[in-house]
């Protein structure tokens, strides 16, 4: 089955039961020098980022401020690691220029530059902004192995990380709309 058609058939029976999933893919241990997570002082704590270094800073709320701060779509993707249905999500077919944005705490993740039409339904990206800017965390669920991408700020779930992207990286970030926030440039 060619790769395109695999990942669809994929997100349909996801779809159908209801499944959290992206499209499947190899695996690696790690593709990003992001930092590792680091324990927040307080539940509530805003860290700011230093501007010499690339640390990011670290966005930390409670729950019940998630579901507040969130559209109810944005907190089961953000927060609970869901997925969108392909093709659905307000992003797959954007083509403007400008920045996306984590829609949890407005970190800068990718640019349109590095955005690509991967035919999967999902926005894709060969690389994000920053490497500092995302964190990729192993994921098992679903009785698959993939590599799961989340805002290094706030830890919201993005979606996805493939290896059968385009040059240079040759990487596909397969991310969902309901976790983006796009400002077009002026």
């Amino acid at each position: 089955m060619k790769p395109v058609v695999a990942m669809l058939a994929v997100a349909l029976i996801a779809v159908a039961t209801g499944a959290r999933t992206a499209p499947t893919g190899s695996s690696k241990e790690s593709r990003s020098g992001a930092h590792a997570r680091k324990p927040a002082e307080s539940k509530r704590a805003v860290v700011a980022a230093n501007p010499e270094s690339k640390e990011v800073g670290r966005v930390v709320k409670s729950d019940a401020e998630w579901k507040e701060a969130l559209s109810p779509e944005q907190y089961r993707v953000l927060r609970r690691k869901g997925t969108e249905p392909a093709f659905t999500g307000k992003y797959w077919n954007q083509h403007g220029a400008g920045v996306y944005r984590c829609a949890g705490c407005a970190l800068e993740l990718f640019s349109s530059e590095n955005k690509f039409d991967s035919g999967t339904g999902w926005p894709s990206y060969w690389q994000p902004i920053a490497p500092s800017h995302v964190k990729v965390d192993r994921d098992v669920s679903f009785g698959m192995v993939r590599d799961e991408v989340v805002c290094a700020r706030c830890g919201g779930h993005l979606g996805h990380v493939f290896d059968d992207g385009p040059p240079p990286t040759g990487l596909r970030y397969c991310i969902n709309s309901a976790a983006l926030q796009f400002e077009e440039r002026k």
